[in-house]
């Protein structure tokens, strides 16, 4: 069995060492290798790499300017119009009239000089895709998203959005689901957050430039907010930090980015299927908590018990509530219905005409008279959707009286001073609760009114 280089050197090696007086060309023979191995051997035991023939000359020698050329063109070009290896070929024998490498040859170079080439161009403005690992002190920040999730809500598929705020040190993370993005939304969703947690991020909450928050993006990280978002700010007391448009600020968020997307494909694979909204945030809590002993990679402790630690680090709470829904004023149309944000809702028939106040909230909507509650709808969010009650509509028994009591109106109930009766001025006025004709005249007697929910 013939020995390695390296076994060679050791043997030429300890020759020597044993006998000084040997001389190289004793060990030459000895060995039956050349001169130059025994020199080799006695300076270094390492043995020199093996020099690599390299051709003189190659036969696409002459064309390789014009290939490098081609590559580079590709820098510029459109991912799907750049060149392939036949293309190189054809415009080689086309424009140089040079035919004499094979497609195997022009393959093999096209392989090894394109990433080359690609490198090369990067080479002054690489300094631009470095990354830095982000810390961050418990307790002072945060960041929020939004990412859209597909629910089957009572039978039906809807597509709803998860409101997501993460605490970017303990990776603690409070979900739920809106069926809106709207501003009402997004501040219920920061408001449950803090509530979760216990207190508000003392340093700042990381956003993109979403438009419940931000009016208009001006220069660098300017930004024209919306009043109502600067007052919610204020009463909670936290700063908003501002991620650039685009891809480059997605790198300054995201582990909210990543965390919206896991959450997503391991707890809302397959499409939920609930009843409500409320019944699938109840689900959300649940998870939440369970979360708590997961382990984010790179870390030795759970995310509950890194939170444990941070929530003591947290900014208290104010001692009043912040009321995020919107408050609006529509009139009540002759369909016993209001407009709000291009949805129509069933209000009782006995306020035609007149103005209720409402209260727009990120899942559902309240009507008022003065401080009676007198209708509650789920929020709708496709435009010209329509949520009616049937014990709203004209005749069908929604026309109660106001102190919520069902009788049958007397004569007086079309009269001037019929003001306690059960319909209200604006029905009198339009006509729009009328009893049935049918055997009986229109001034007749009111149908006996029947309560029914609200």
């Amino acid at each position: 069995m013939g020995l390695s280089r390296v076994g060679l050197f050791e043997h030429i090696r300890r020759d020597v060492r044993l006998d000084p007086s040997l001389s190289q060309r004793a060990l030459a023979k000895k060995y039956g290798g050349h001169r130059r191995t025994v020199k080799q051997a006695i300076a270094s035991a390492v043995p020199p790499l093996r020099k690599v023939p390299r051709r003189q000359f190659r036969i696409l020698d002459p064309a390789v300017g014009w290939i490098d050329a081609m590559l580079r063109e590709d820098l510029k070009a459109p991912r799907k119009q750049k060149h392939t290896v036949q293309r190189i070929v054809k415009r080689l024998a086309e424009e140089h009239d040079f035919d004499q490498a094979s497609y195997s040859s022009v393959r093999n170079y096209v392989r090894e000089r394109r990433p080359e080439i690609a490198a090369e161009a990067k080479e002054g403005s690489r300094h631009l895709e470095g990354m830095v690992p982000q810390a961050h002190l418990p307790g002072g920040e945060a960041e929020v998203d939004f990412v859209d999730v597909w629910v089957r809500v009572a039978g039906e598929a809807v597509k709803c959005h998860l409101f997501t705020l993460r605490l970017s040190c303990s990776g603690k993370a409070v979900h739920r689901m809106f069926a809106s993005q709207a501003q009402e939304s997004f501040l219920e969703g920061h408001a449950e957050a803090f509530r979760v947690l216990g207190g508000v991020p003392t340093r700042h909450i990381r956003y993109d430039n979403l438009k419940p928050a931000v009016r208009r993006v001006c220069t660098g990280r300017s930004r024209v907010e919306s009043e109502r978002w600067t007052l919610f700010r204020s009463h909670y007391g936290f700063d908003a930090f501002y991620c650039m448009p685009g891809k480059d600020g997605a790198h300054e968020k995201g582990g909210v980015e990543q965390e919206g997307g896991r959450f997503r494909r391991a707890h809302l694979v397959p499409v939920p299927d609930v009843a409500s909204l409320e019944e699938l945030n109840a689900r959300l809590t649940t998870i939440d908590e369970a979360e708590d002993e997961r382990m984010l990679r790179g870390k030795l402790t759970t995310v509950g018990f890194n939170f444990r630690i941070e929530q003591d680090e947290l900014a208290p709470l104010p001692a009043e509530d912040f009321e995020c829904g919107i408050t609006l004023t529509p009139k009540i149309e002759r369909t016993s219905r209001i407009t709000v944000r291009q949805c129509y809702y069933s209000v009782p028939a006995r306020f035609i005409g007149q103005r209720v106040r409402v209260l727009l909230r990120g899942d559902e909507l309240l009507v008022f008279n003065k401080r009676e509650l007198v209708a509650r709808h789920p929020r709708l969010t496709l435009r010209g959707g329509c949520r009616d009650v049937l014990f709203h509509q004209p005749g069908r028994g929604g026309h109660r009286n106001p102190r919520g009591r069902g009788r049958r109106p007397g004569p007086r109930a079309g009269g001037r001073q019929g003001r306690s009766s059960a319909l209200g001025r604006g029905e009198r006025r339009t006509g729009a609760v009328a009893a049935p004709t049918t055997g009986r005249s229109a001034r007749g007697p009111a149908p006996t009114a029947v309560d029914g929910p609200l």
